[in-house]
């Protein structure tokens, strides 16, 4: 008897590991198609983003839309027990795609000095969090799998929050405010 109720809390357990990775992609994938407002409403305080030199701007939007790409990649791999897949695309992430690798010593001090701290620890907390996803896939941890791309995806939701309201509006405290309104 105890085996069975073993069996299938195991089972419920992955079972819920997967919901929580879906719910969270289907977040991250809503949150990402955000339009372009820059321009239209003016940020009364810019995140450093805003402030950067348009070819550090392009560099950095397209290290962006290679981590979505990687993060949307490990959904199939995770429901489909592809391990080594998910080992291979969180270490892509945790070494960045192209940003420090395309990046001159100048340019990465100049990025270092635009953007906030808070923006920095952000971003190493998020290939910190890769770098533990890797780990948990190269051990076919599926629970760990789940939690780490869970926390990949809030990461994503929290830096969008604080840095990215020029990109992603509703995350604007008056638009959640409105949110709350009933």
């Amino acid at each position: 008897m105890h085996a069975i109720i073993y069996r299938y809390s195991k089972k419920r357990l992955s079972t819920l590991a997967i919901a929580t990775i879906l719910s969270s992609f289907t977040l991250f994938v809503s949150l990402s198609y955000g339009e372009d407002l820059h321009g239209r409403e003016p940020q009364t305080h810019p995140s450093g983003v805003e402030t950067l030199r348009p070819e550090l701007r392009k560099l950095l939007g397209k290290e962006m839309l290679a981590l979505q790409t990687g993060m949307k990649s490990i959904i199939p791999a995770y429901v489909s027990g592809q391990w080594l897949e998910i080992e291979h695309i969180a270490q892509q992430m945790q070494m960045s795609y192209i940003l420090m690798q395309s990046l001159t010593p100048k340019e990465r001090q100049e990025l270092h000095e635009s953007l906030p701290e808070a923006f920095i620890a952000q971003d190493r907390q998020f290939h910190y969090l890769s770098g533990m996803l890797s780990e948990a896939a190269k051990n076919k941890n599926l629970e760990l799998v789940g939690f780490y791309f869970s926390k990949l995806t809030e990461s994503c939701v929290d830096c969008h929050r604080q840095f990215g309201q020029h990109r992603f509006p509703e995350f604007a405290p008056q638009t959640l405010m409105e949110q709350h309104k009933h």
